[in-house]
């Protein structure tokens, strides 16, 4: 357990997660950011909104994506920002399983229409992948290479 501890909370390692779920984000963002009414579109077919508000998370949600991404590469509250990408994740997550128990065939939105794939287990399996780093990240931290080190001088 205490090497596990230690493997977790290396500078390094978390860094590493900080930088490679930033950029998930970012990337995730850019053509919804580009590209709202496919988002929109993407979101509708889960089939959990009422369509006169879909527009809402349509907008705010990918907006929420880059600006998180972009804290955690650059380490500003990183455990803060850790703390909205895994909330996001977690809704992603219920609504992906939700959508498989209903039955639905739909593209996940995840990346937009272009880079997004079918809901499914694989989709599932990563966001829990995603999820751990970021409980990761919110218990420890990462202080490398970060702008909020800098600020508190």
């Amino acid at each position: 357990m205490n090497n596990m501890v230690k493997i977790l909370s290396n500078k390094y390692f978390l860094l590493i997660l900080r930088v490679l779920l930033g950029f998930i984000f970012i990337f995730a963002a850019i053509e919804k950011i580009v590209s709202p009414e496919s988002f929109a579109v993407s979101i509708s077919n889960y089939k959990l909104i009422p369509p006169e508000l879909i527009n809402i998370p349509a907008i705010i949600i990918p907006w929420i994506e880059l600006t998180s991404g972009l804290l955690l590469i650059l380490g500003v509250m990183v455990k803060e920002n850790s703390a909205i990408i895994t909330f996001l994740l977690v809704v992603f997550s219920a609504a992906i399983i939700v959508s498989l128990l209903r039955g639905l065939n739909i593209n996940c939105g995840c990346f937009g229409t272009i880079y997004g794939s079918r809901i499914g287990l694989l989709k599932v399996v990563e966001n829990l992948l995603q999820i751990l780093c970021g409980i990761i990240l919110m218990r420890w931290g990462s202080s490398i290479f970060n702008i909020d080190a800098k600020m508190r001088l």
